[in-house]
């Protein structure tokens, strides 16, 4: 029986790993660098590893993207759920599940619109949190002492505040300095505002009483960011009170509703954060006047009302008349009152007379007698009772007493003996500081006194020089300073000897190694 023959493709076969590899370099070399507009859908944050992954989709398609950890730190726009972006970087495949992907290099905004939109849905967010509230806004203090502004330090936007301030009512200011525009714009001008807040009062920086976050105009995305979440969280939780003065009029960013009050220029958020001196002093002054004014016109219009009240007064013997005429009443009354006041005194004396009879009055003195016998009992049995118990209490307390003294006793001998050896301990370690000490200033006495013997004039002396000095004892250093017949001092080194100068010249100098001459000094006859 004739074998059936195997039908063999000619198809080259492939491993899924060659096969993978060879699609992948077929997608990144057919499409390379691409930029892919799309709405960002399911975004989480970053992963663990720093890397982020996500996907851009439109009406009819789904691209999967990554970020690199790298990548994804130096991006301008960072991924939010649902914004419409435009994705710069390079078509690869994923092996893995047989996918295709975009590994992300940079992210743009996909025009005015995309950016608007980010805005609306980070403010609806916001607001449900509550930063807006205006339960959450601080007023203004009417003049702050202190000012904190966060701006650039170079723009026009701190010298028309300045300016303005300085217009208006003088105050001191405190800048810190941030970039109002870039990258890192958001996290310097949240920073700035948290630092304003975490200064201390009365510290070396001045804790500012009032915050202003200033910036001039510019495009959509140049103050975007001002709207940037953490910005807007910082100035939400400020304690001090926040102006939020950010491009023109038109303009609005999400720190406005976030501050306590948004100025539409940063001119006038100087003018909303100091009144006018010079309206201070004019109010002041017409206050003054009409105070100094005001009590002249209210004693004026009491000493009228006063004289108005005295014309309606009566006259005083109008007012006496009436108290009179009862007064000379109530003394023809008064004799016959008296009489019959002393009549009732005298009827109850009557009536109580019968009851202090004297056997009434010793019955009432032995029954108190009685009592006073008795309670002298009770009171000498209770003093006994209580006298027992205080002895019963004295003899514990005496016992209890001479236990924590023993106790105590034994405590303070164990501490006597405690202290008597960081005594000897003390002791010892002061004999040996003593020691340490006296070695090493004996030493210092011996390194000065060798000192001062090399520094000494007397070790000269000793080698054959002799040390002139004239009559008031001051030294005498060239022959030029002495005249014929001058008194002088030689001191040498075993003595001194005094001489008179001669009238003769100074001999010339001669080479080291001639013998020395004899002096020019002659010594007294």
């Amino acid at each position: 029986m004739a074998a059936v023959s195997e039908s063999r493709p000619n198809t080259p076969e492939w491993t899924v790993s060659e096969l993978s590899g060879a699609l992948r370099r077929t997608v990144e070399d057919a499409y390379g660098h691409v930029r892919v507009r799309g709405e960002i859908s399911g975004y989480r944050g970053p992963h663990s590893s720093g890397h982020a992954y996500f996907s851009l989709k439109d009406e009819g398609a789904r691209l999967d993207a990554v970020c690199w950890k790298g990548t994804f730190a130096r991006l301008k726009v960072r991924p939010e759920e649902g914004l419409e972006v435009v994705a710069i970087g390079k078509l690869t495949t994923y092996p893995g599940k047989s996918g295709y992907q975009i590994v992300i290099e940079a992210l743009e905004f996909a025009g005015a619109g995309a950016i608007m939109a980010m805005l609306e849905e980070r403010k609806r967010r916001l607001q449900a949190e509550g930063l807006f509230d205006p339960a959450r806004k601080v007023p203004l203090p009417f003049l702050p002492s202190v000012i904190g502004i966060v701006t650039s330090p170079t723009g026009a936007v701190i010298r028309d505040i300045l300016h303005r301030l300085s217009d208006r009512f003088p105050r001191r200011v405190v800048v810190w300095p941030v970039r109002v525009q870039g990258e890192t714009s958001a996290a310097e001008v949240a920073a700035a505002i948290r630092g304003f807040n975490a200064l201390e009062v009365g510290g070396p920086i001045p804790r500012p009483d009032l915050i202003i976050v200033a910036r001039g105009g510019g495009s959509l995305e140049d103050l975007l960011g001002f709207s940037d979440e953490a910005v807007v969280r910082a100035a939400a939780e400020s304690t001090i009170p926040l102006i939020s003065a950010v491009g023109h009029e038109t303009d609005v960013t999400l720190i406005d509703f976030a501050a306590d009050v948004r100025a539409p220029t940063p001119t006038a958020a100087a003018e909303m954060a100091v009144p006018v001196r010079a309206e201070l002093l004019a109010g002041v002054r017409t206050l003054h006047g009409r105070l100094a004014a005001a009590p002249a016109r209210l004693l004026e219009r009491r000493r009228g009302d006063l004289r108005a009240l005295s014309r309606l007064l009566p006259a005083a013997d109008a007012l006496l008349a009436v108290p009179r005429q009862r007064l000379d009443a109530a003394s023809g009354r008064l004799p016959r009152a008296l009489r019959a006041n002393a009549s009732a005194h005298r009827i109850r004396l009557h009536q109580v007379r019968g009851r202090m009879s004297p056997a009434i009055l010793r019955g009432r003195l032995e029954r108190g007698m009685d009592r006073t016998r008795q309670l002298g009992r009770s009171l000498t049995q209770s003093t006994g009772r209580l006298l027992e118990r205080r002895k019963e209490r004295l003899g514990a307390a005496v016992i209890r007493l001479s236990v924590a003294q023993a106790a105590n006793l034994r405590a303070q001998r164990v501490h006597l003996a405690r202290c008597r050896e960081r005594l000897a301990d003390l002791h010892a370690r002061g004999l040996r500081s003593v020691k340490v000490t006296l070695r090493e200033r004996a030493r210092r006495l011996v390194g000065a006194a060798q000192l001062l013997e090399a520094l000494s004039y007397h070790g000269v002396l000793a080698r054959g020089f002799a040390l002139v000095r004239d009559q008031a004892g001051q030294a005498v250093r060239s022959a030029a300073g002495v005249s014929a017949g001058q008194a002088l001092d030689l001191e040498f080194a075993d003595g001194r000897v005094a001489v008179v100068a001669g009238g003769g010249k100074p001999a010339p100098r001669r080479a080291a190694s001639t013998p020395p001459q004899p002096s020019l000094f002659d010594a007294p006859e």
